[in-house]
């Protein structure tokens, strides 16, 4: 879980015209009590510091494990900050962000994040969340998996290839191929008799994949 209290990270440049809305309601927030601290930092002084991040363009900030850019209102700044406390904010980060396409944000984000991979898995595991949504879920994953998904996310996608749902324990049986630990490949091995054809195709395979 979260801290209640997120810290926060700004990086500006002169001549910015959003930066200085930005930077004042992080300010703000920090004198309400609502952020730990907010690190400023000129990415002309420090440019090693956005490539990086991978910033493309300021402001570029962090709240939590949120990590944003443009324009932003301080009424919007004031709900990721809300939202930084809880599971079903970082839920609703992840879909927002994936929805408008921001697939390389994410990413990054959950690398320096891996609280964000259990909300993440949640919205595979949830036949509500908007396949374009689901997509992205999948490409993220795809992305990490090559650095080693930690025990926890393992965990989640072991608790998934339980589900009642075939469209769920199919997204399971791909992502533990990807996952490649010794418990992932036995809950494959078991997916093979699973009732649903589907989800025993994508088992074969990642068994495949994985040896």
């Amino acid at each position: 879980m979260p801290s209640a209290v997120p810290d926060a990270e700004l990086l500006l440049a002169p001549g910015c015209v959003h930066c200085p809305v930005v930077l004042a309601a992080l300010t703000d927030e920090l004198k309400r009590g609502r952020l730990g601290r907010v690190d400023v930092v000129s990415i002309v002084a420090h440019p090693e510091l956005a490539a990086e991040r991978g910033v493309r363009g300021v402001p570029w900030f962090r709240i939590g494990p949120f990590e944003l850019s443009g324009a932003h209102t301080p009424a919007e700044i004031t709900t990721w900050i809300t939202r930084a406390g809880s599971d079903e904010g970082m839920r609703h980060y992840l879909s927002d962000s994936l929805a408008s396409g921001q697939l390389d944000v994410v990413i990054s984000a959950c690398r320096r994040s891996p609280a964000l991979l259990l909300p993440l898995l949640d919205l595979a595991a949830d036949l509500d969340t908007p396949y374009a949504v689901r997509i992205g879920v999948g490409a993220v994953v795809e992305e990490l998996a090559p650095d080693g998904l930690p025990a926890t996310a393992t965990e989640r996608l072991l608790a998934m290839a339980d589900d009642t749902q075939p469209q769920v324990r199919a997204d399971a049986a791909h992502f533990l191929g990807l996952a490649a630990s010794d418990a992932a490949r036995e809950r494959l091995q078991r997916l093979l008799g699973d009732p649903d054809h589907e989800v025993r195709e994508i088992a074969a395979e990642s068994l495949a994949a994985s040896d």
